[in-house]
């Protein structure tokens, strides 16, 4: 008698806070991050936060599915040594992750990237793609690539986007057109995917530094029927980074709707929560509730991040 067996996967994505190594480098501007700076980034320091994002990874959806995430995109790695360290960290160790990092140009030396069970997901191909942007002197603006994976998650073809979009830095509305410009580049790349395969389960992951309600995302979801599991979550008291006692949703999940398909053999969404585990948040004080963080401003405090990381559950009946 054949028997029916449903399998959950967790599919994640964490911006890590400034993960840099201790070592200078001439072409960005991380020297915040050295030993001998004000922030007093040392060897030790490095290794404490690399300790805890790795349990941190290893967590994330565990409830869920059973085991640590399929995938996870992150934001806010320097380069590809930082992550090497992050795999074969403490709670990493023993997962076989592969992962896909390109450096960008981003003036603070920071890229995005994508870690994945080798057992799980098989890369066929993946790009970069920058953002032109431009300053009011007409100067390029540099920032984060967005990173394209495709490939085969257990045997189904799947491409993931992973995207950390310009900041807020100067005020929300001095920077909408900078969000806008990487919405559309997101739209093209689903286009040209689509190209290829009008019928690509397509997921796009990433630190949007926008909400689910902002006109860069709705316009990113708009233009090719996404779906953002992530419209429901936001709150007055809940989200995934906290400013001024106020929460934003900037790190969120969009995916074309044949993962609602129900055939047997697909891979099918399930739900999407925040992982906000009371260990990820600071236990007393005015901001008590919020990321506990690795810095604020120049001084230490020894945490995780300022983003608590989001996840996917998806499942394939076979």
């Amino acid at each position: 008698m054949e028997t029916k067996t449903t399998t959950f996967y967790t599919l994640a994505f964490y911006n890590i806070e400034n993960l840099f190594d201790i070592y200078d480098d001439e072409l960005t501007r991380d020297d915040d991050f050295l030993p001998n700076a004000e922030k007093r980034w040392t060897i030790k320091r490095y290794k404490n936060k690399l300790r805890k994002l790795g349990f941190v990874i290893s967590e994330i959806g565990k409830k869920q599915s059973n085991t640590h995430p399929a995938i996870v995109g992150l934001a806010e790695v320097e380069n590809a040594e930082v992550i090497k360290d992050l795999i074969s960290s403490k709670h990493l160790a023993e997962i076989d992750y592969g992962f896909v990092h390109y450096d960008s140009p981003d003036e603070r030396g920071i890229d995005v990237a994508l870690l994945y069970d080798k057992n799980r997901f098989k890369v066929a191909h993946s790009k970069n793609y920058s953002i032109e942007l431009f300053n009011e002197k007409e100067e390029t603006d540099y920032t984060r690539d967005i990173l394209l994976v495709s490939g085969l998650f257990e045997g189904l073809e799947l491409h993931i986007i992973v995207n950390h979009w310009p900041s807020r830095r100067n005020g929300s509305g001095e920077t909408d057109h900078k969000r806008m410009t990487a919405s559309k580049k997101v739209v093209e790349i689903i286009s040209n995917i689509k190209k290829k395969n009008a019928e690509a389960k397509v997921i796009v992951m990433g630190d949007f530094n926008d909400d689910p309600t902002n006109e860069s995302v709705e316009h990113l979801v708009k233009s090719h029927g996404l779906f953002n599991p992530m419209e429901t979550l936001i709150s007055n008291d809940r989200g995934t980074t906290s400013y001024n006692k106020e929460w934003n949703l900037f790190d969120q999940f969009m995916f074309t709707h044949n993962l609602f398909e129900r055939k047997k053999g697909n891979l099918r969404y399930v739900d999407a929560n925040i992982f906000d585990e009371d260990f990820l948040k600071l236990y007393d004080g005015k901001y008590k509730g919020t990321p506990y963080r690795t810095y604020v401003g120049k001084r230490y405090k020894g945490g995780y991040s300022d983003h608590f990381p989001v996840y996917l559950t998806l499942k394939i009946k076979r």
